[in-house]
């Protein structure tokens, strides 16, 4: 897939859900009142929201910023080369030419991607890479979420598994999401994390053979329960619940939010808020510049030279700020790249005032939760809900997930409406 065509690829690949299976367990002493939100019937997604949801769970790794920004560029190059365009999901002809290792990664990627897809699309809301469950090397699923259903009891743990090969079967698939539901998800049920219990699981196998179209998609997931006549008092929930988030997980989920949005600085903060780097020799403020699209506000960080060449038309007090005044006449000439990630506007600003008074901590014990609100998910449906257009007609292409990352495809902005300014110890001006 190429980059021109990336932009234009708005059709939906629907994948149907062939299938899922629960597995029983003892009532959860831990949340015996969790509800876990049904199976989806079958997923949707375009080349978008495929891509950020690579680069999001390649991202979620304890690892230098600068390191994790360009395993984030090599997610998205591996998406943009390897998967074809069309309706329905297939793999280019260049699958065919790499090594077996390196399609084995290549496919991991995309099935990690797909399981955040999904999970987005059940409703929760941050994550992590669940290595915090076990310091051995005994085998345990990918990912932690929070958020969404989970608000109030605790974390879902979900394990993916991607497959391109010849024999890739749905039967095949189906064995995978149950061996690996049994294997890695469910030792760890009602188990703790830094994060809270584990309440629920999940096994998410997607498959494709190369050379043809379509896809198979299976679930295991743990039992969900019958649902209560009523639910709990809010006062009988634990703590996270209402847009309250345990403060790691947040932490951790908008450390790779902004490693892709290549604020790397802001990054850096969060490691030291949490103990794991020193105090960062840069302490001058940083600029976002504000931005429209699709009917929405966004932040980018002034710095990421993927976004702030033309064709758009920037204020003249946005050019003539000295942050970008030396930088345009070198970037005037450059392409164009369609590939921006960004934040939602409130979202992002509350959770930079958030991280402002975490810096401000004279203790710097951290709160066990954050008041964070979560957002809508664009891009990815159960359901294959209609893209949105301009006025022009012209479909806007892009990526948005519940804790306010998005990817921009094109149509490309236009305007820079405005910029703001994020001191560490004082804010988002």
């Amino acid at each position: 897939m190429t980059a021109a065509t990336l932009a234009v690829w708005s059709a939906q690949k629907i994948v149907p859900l062939t299938g899922h299976r629960h597995h029983k367990h003892a009532p959860n002493p831990v949340a015996p009142d969790f509800q876990a939100p049904a199976p989806a019937a079958s997923i949707s997604f375009g080349p978008t929201a495929l891509a950020a949801a690579m680069a999001r769970t390649a991202t979620l790794l304890n690892a230098p910023p600068v390191l994790l920004s360009r395993l984030k560029d090599s997610a998205l190059n591996d998406a943009e080369i390897l998967i074809a365009d069309g309706p329905v999901f297939g793999l280019t002809s260049y699958i065919a030419s790499l090594a077996d290792t390196e399609r084995t990664h290549f496919a991991a990627r995309v099935g990690a991607g797909i399981t955040d897809l999904y999970m987005n699309g059940l409703g929760y809301v941050w994550r992590d890479n669940a290595v915090c469950l076990a310091s051995t090397l005994n085998p345990h699923a990918d990912f932690l979420y929070a958020g969404g259903h989970a608000s109030g009891y605790g974390v879902v743990l979900a394990e993916a598994h991607g497959s391109f090969a010849g024999s890739v079967t749905d039967s095949k698939l189906a064995a995978q999401a149950r061996n690996k539901y049994l294997r890695q998800v469910r030792p760890f049920i009602s188990k703790p994390s830094p994060y809270g219990e584990v309440i629920h699981g999940y096994s998410v196998a997607f498959g494709s053979r190369p050379g043809t179209v379509g896809a198979f998609l299976r679930l295991s997931e743990t039992l969900r329960r019958k649902p209560r006549r009523s639910p709990p008092p809010p006062s009988q929930r634990l703590m996270g619940a209402f847009g309250r988030s345990p403060t790691q997980i947040a932490l951790a989920s908008y450390r790779s939010n902004f490693v892709l949005m290549d604020a790397l600085p802001v990054a850096d903060w969060i490691d030291w808020t949490r103990g794991l780097r020193e105090l960062p020799a840069d302490i001058e403020p940083l600029a976002f510049f504000r931005l429209e699209y699709a009917g929405r506000a966004f932040l980018a960080y002034a710095h990421s030279f993927s976004l702030f060449r033309p064709p758009f038309v920037l204020m003249d007090n946005v050019v003539d700020h000295p942050l970008w005044r030396h930088r345009w006449r070198r970037l005037a000439d450059q392409p164009l790249s369609i590939r921006w990630f960004v934040i939602e506007e409130k979202i992002g600003e509350r959770f930079l005032n958030a991280l402002s008074a975490l810096i401000r901590l004279e203790d710097r014990i951290l709160p066990e939760t954050l008041d964070l609100p979560s957002g809508d998910f664009v891009g990815s449906s159960a359901d294959g809900a209609a893209s949105i257009t301009r006025r022009d007609g012209v479909p806007y292409e892009y990526a948005l997930f519940r804790d306010g990352l998005a990817l921009l495809g094109g149509p490309s902005p236009r305007h820079i409406t405005g910029h703001r300014i994020w001191h560490p110890k004082l804010g988002l001006e």
